[in-house]
Parts: structure tokens; sequence; C-alpha cells
């Protein structure tokens, strides 16, 4: 059975634009990838002395139960040079379970959907390209009355240079 989820995909550190490219690939075959966001330059949130991030939403369907596409991201985050470090801090790559079908989950290890989503409009405003009315289980409110609420200072499209485009991105 083939299930919707949403990720979002963050990185501050080395080729940001490389990094979000492998890490679409590297979701792959586990993740079918149907649709990606533009890419976002975004301020730093939480720890704000470190560098700008891009942010990316990916729409996909996956056969992977909730906590195995849990497994999944951890494993490639460190696969793909993601380091323990303080939490919101700098990092390589971040991947970022956001909803999973229509599903709410709260274990020990997962929480769906991310409980973190509202107000953050680095998450929401590339989601919102890709599912505006989407509605949060819990809530019921759709992804563009969040997006709506949230401040957007400092978030603006990311244009990657003509470099960065022959990388295969």
């Amino acid at each position: 059975m083939s299930h919707l989820v949403f990720i979002a995909l963050g990185t501050n550190l080395g080729d940001r634009f490389e990094n979000l490219r492998q890490a679409r690939q590297a979701l792959s075959p586990a993740v079918h990838i149907l649709e990606s966001s533009p890419i976002y330059q975004t301020p730093p949130w939480g720890y704000l002395d470190q560098p700008a991030f891009l942010n990316q939403v990916v729409r996909g369907e996956t056969g992977l139960s909730p906590l195995e596409l849990l497994a999944l991201l951890k494993r490639l985050e460190a696969e793909l040079g993601r380091l323990p470090g303080i939490r919101n801090g700098p990092r390589q790559i971040d991947l970022d379970f956001l909803f999973y079908d229509d599903l709410a989950l709260e274990t020990p290890v997962l929480t769906i959907p991310h409980p973190r989503i509202a107000g953050r409009g680095f998450v929401l405003v590339p989601l919102a390209d890709l599912a505006p009315d989407l509605r949060h289980p819990l809530t019921g409110q759709p992804i563009s009355e969040m997006l709506a609420e949230c401040d957007l200072t400092g978030i603006f499209p990311f244009q990657p240079t003509a470099d960065a485009q022959g990388k295969g991105g």
C-alpha cells in the first residue's frame, strides 16, 4: 500500500543546493518523489548565529510505515553528512517528516504531523506551493491559512547560479 508523505529538507552548510539535490536523490527508491517545491533561502530559526538555510518540501509516496520512514530519514541524514550538534544549529542536511496521509500519531520517538509546523515559514512557504489546501489532521486548518498567520520576513525564492544548475540540480 502506498502512503502520501510530505518531507521538509533544509541545509545551511557546504554546497546547500547540492545537499538538497543529494537528499532528494537519496530518498529513492523508498520514497517516490511526486513533486518538489521551489527552493527558498530562509533565515536561521531558533539559534540565530549561523548561515542562512535553503529549504524545500517534497511530496512523495512510500510503502514504508511511519517508523520505518523516520528511521530512513535519520539514516540518510547521517549518510549525507549531518553531525550531532546544538538544537536548531547549523547542519549539512535536515530531513523532517511533516505528514503521512491524514494520520495523527504520537509516540515517544515520532509525532505526526510534525508538531512544530505552525509558525514556521521555512516549512509552510514551500509546503503551500505543493498543497495549499492540505488540512492539518488535528486542527483542520488548511496550510494556506497557517501560512497567512506566519511571519515571512527574510524568506525568498533561491536562484541557483549557472554553475550549481550545471551540477544536475
